[in-house]
């Protein structure tokens, strides 16, 4: 799979993760004491929906636009809605320009963040490594908390955890154009619980391959850390080898409120989202506090 965010920014994965991670933030916000996120595949921060590449594919129409438009048109179940709204907002507050923008995971905890919190942002192609530089120093108040790693994303989970916070997001979002992406995810997702036990990681995956999909679960289950949320939504009933049919999230540590937030969110985004209307939505517990 070749899943470069500037062709599928805003697509329906996208928005099943941004309101995941949004909800993760909100929750970290609560408490005045700062906290870090390290995102380690960070991409360009900030993609032009109105650009060659995203209309090339149009995804982001049956994702992000069809949440807006929901949102305006005030079909958004209350609760859902008001669970949505920071993230919203901070597409809303991107096109105040005229510009048809959309954050990427780095721009979207910046817009969240306070002054007290810190980032690290991994990003190893040159060209999207720029973008994403310019994007940071363009940031209102990102100067002296953000900084922008040419470094591998699993090399950064060793040298920078656990942060010096001790509070923190690990979001884990890598593009899937390699073979034995799933089997790294669960080796990084072991070595950096060990360092940082008390961290909150999310692990994020394409649901093509139903065979892989359900081997990583399991291997993730043997790991048995503790508080192991398993979040998924389908878009698609019909699952081929070459098509994306849903996304997903594995969450170490979430904060006590995700499992009933992403479900209210998510059972409010399947319909929207689904190519057929019939999303569907699935949370539960890999395993639960030990």
């Amino acid at each position: 799979m070749n899943y470069r965010h500037a062709f599928h920014a805003g697509n329906p994965a996208d928005v099943m993760k941004h309101a995941a991670l949004a909800r993760v933030l909100a929750y970290l916000g609560k408490k005045d004491a700062p906290y870090r996120v390290l995102d380690t595949h960070a991409g360009a921060g900030l993609y032009d929906l109105d650009g060659i590449n995203a209309r090339k594919t149009g995804e982001a129409d049956a994702g992000i636009e069809a949440v807006l438009a929901a949102q305006d048109a005030g079909t958004l179940p209350a609760p859902a809605a008001a669970l949505l709204a920071p993230y919203l907002d901070c597409v809303r507050g991107l096109r105040e320009s005229g510009r048809k923008l959309y954050p990427g995971s780095p721009a979207l905890a910046l817009a969240l963040s306070r002054p007290q919190d810190k980032f690290l942002f991994c990003e190893l192609n040159k060209e999207e490594r720029a973008k994403l530089e310019k994007r940071v120093g363009e940031a209102p108040g990102a100067e002296g908390r953000v900084k922008v790693l040419a470094q591998d994303g699993w090399q950064a989970i060793a040298a920078h955890l656990p942060p010096r916070e001790r509070r923190g997001v690990v979001l884990v979002d890598p593009p899937f154009e390699e073979p034995g992406e799933f089997q790294r995810m669960v080796a990084g997702l072991e070595a950096a619980h060990r360092r940082f036990a008390t961290g909150i990681f999310m692990l994020w995956y394409p649901i093509k391959d139903l065979r892989a999909v359900d081997a990583f679960r399991r291997d993730v289950a043997h790991l048995k850390l503790p508080k192991t949320l398993r979040v998924e939504l389908d878009f698609a009933q019909v699952r081929a080898l070459d098509t994306l049919s849903g996304s997903g999230l594995i969450i170490v540590n979430p904060p006590f409120t995700l499992a009933d937030e992403m479900k209210t969110v998510l059972n409010a985004l399947a319909p929207l989202l689904a190519r057929d209307g019939k999303g569907r939505a699935r949370v539960s517990w890999l395993t639960e506090a030990g």
